[in-house]
C-alpha cells in the first residue's frame, strides 16, 4: 500500500536526518564541528533529498545508495546556503529562523564549514555500491561547479545593483537553483536503477521546471511574505537591489509564470504511472508553500 504524501515526506526527512547525523563529525569543542551540525541537522524543508527519494521510488525500491545520494545533494545545498549568506555575497543574518552561520560563529568558521560540507558530499557518493557511482560523482560535480550552481551564483553577484532582463534572470536561476534540483531528480533515479536516456531526460525536464518554479515562488514569498513566517529577512532582494521575477513581471505576472512552470513539470511526468505521484505532489508543494 502506497504511503500518503505527508507520510512519504515524514519518512524521507527521517531518513535524511539519520544519514546526515551519521556522516557529520561528532560534537566537540572545535567550533567547526559545532557549526556543521548547527547548519545541517534538523533544518530546512529537505526538498532536494525528498526529490531524490521520490525519483528513486518512481523507478524502483529506495535503498542505502539512495540515502548516500540524498545526503550528498543536501550537503551541497547546505554548503551553498552558508556561503550565500556571507557578507561578501548576500550578507544575510537570518536563515531558517536562526542566525546565519557567520553570525552564530564567525566568518572564518562559516567559510570552512561550507568547504567541509562540500567535501563530505562527495565522500558520501564514494559509498554508492553500483556501477553508476562515478556517473553520480560527475553529475553532482557538474551541477555544483562552474557551469552549474556556482555559475548561477557568479551571475547573481554580477547582477547586484543592476537591472537584468528576463533571459538573464532565467539563465541565472536555471544554474543557481535549478541545476542542483535537476541533479537531485536525475541522481535519485539512477541510484537504484539503470535508466534509459529518454526516461532520464523527461525527469530532468521535470526538474528544470520545478527548479525555476521554486525560485519564482521564493521571489513571490520575498515580496509578499513576512520575516516571521519565512525564517529569513523578507524583502531582502529589494534591499539588495536585485532583479527578481516579481520586479520584472510584477506579482500577477510572476504567479502566471509559476502556474506555467507547474504545468510543464506535470506534463513531463505524463509517461510515468502512479509511482511518480510523489514527484507530482512535490511540484504541488513547491508552488503552494508559504515559506
Amino acid at each position: 500500500m502506497k504511503q500518503s504524501f505527508d507520510s512519504f515526506l515524514k519518512t524521507s526527512r527521517e531518513r535524511i536526518e539519520q544519514q546526515l547525523e551519521y556522516c557529520l563529525p561528532a560534537s566537540s569543542n572545535l567550533p567547526l564541528n559545532a557549526a556543521l551540525r548547527y547548519m545541517t541537522l534538523d533544518q530546512g524543508k529537505r526538498i532536494r533529498p525528498c526529490l531524490v527519494y521520490a525519483a528513486a521510488h518512481t523507478l524502483g525500491p529506495i535503498n542505502c545508495d539512495t540515502d548516500y545520494v540524498a545526503a550528498a545533494v543536501e550537503l551541497i545545498h547546505c554548503y551553498s546556503l552558508i556561503h550565500d549568506d556571507l557578507p561578501a555575497m548576500d550578507d544575510d543574518d537570518l536563515r531558517r529562523g536562526r542566525p546565519t552561520c557567520h553570525i552564530a560563529y564567525d566568518e572564518a568558521t562559516a567559510i570552512l564549514a561550507g568547504d567541509a560540507l562540500q567535501a563530505l558530499a562527495f565522500e558520501q557518493l564514494t559509498l554508492v555500491n553500483t556501477a553508476a557511482a562515478l556517473t553520480l560523482v560527475r553529475e553532482l560535480a557538474q551541477a555544483a561547479g562552474p557551469e552549474g550552481m556556482v555559475k548561477g551564483q557568479a551571475m547573481d553577484v554580477c547582477a547586484t545593483n543592476t537591472h537584468v532582463d528576463l533571459d538573464y534572470l532565467e539563465t541565472m536561476h536555471l544554474h543557481k537553483t535549478g541545476d542542483l534540483i535537476v541533479a537531485s531528480v536525475s541522481m535519485g533515479a539512477q541510484s537504484n536503477a539503470c535508466v534509459d536516456t529518454k526516461t532520464l531526460e523527461k525527469l530532468r525536464d521535470y526538474g528544470r521546471a520545478i527548479g525555476l518554479a521554486f525560485q519564482v515562488k521564493d521571489d513571490l514569498l520575498d515580496s509578499e511574505g513576512s520575516t516571521a513566517v519565512l525564517g529569513k529577512q523578507a524583502g531582502a532582494d529589494q534591499q539588495h537591489n536585485k532583479s527578481t521575477y516579481t520586479s520584472l513581471l510584477g506579482n500577477p505576472g510572476a504567479k502566471k509564470k509559476l502556474a506555467q512552470l507547474h504545468g510543464q513539470a506535470i506534463k513531463a511526468l505524463e509517461q510515468f504511472d502512479e509511482r511518480a505521484d510523489y514527484l507530482r505532489a512535490i511540484a504541488d508543494f513547491i508552488v503552494k508553500r508559504n515559506h
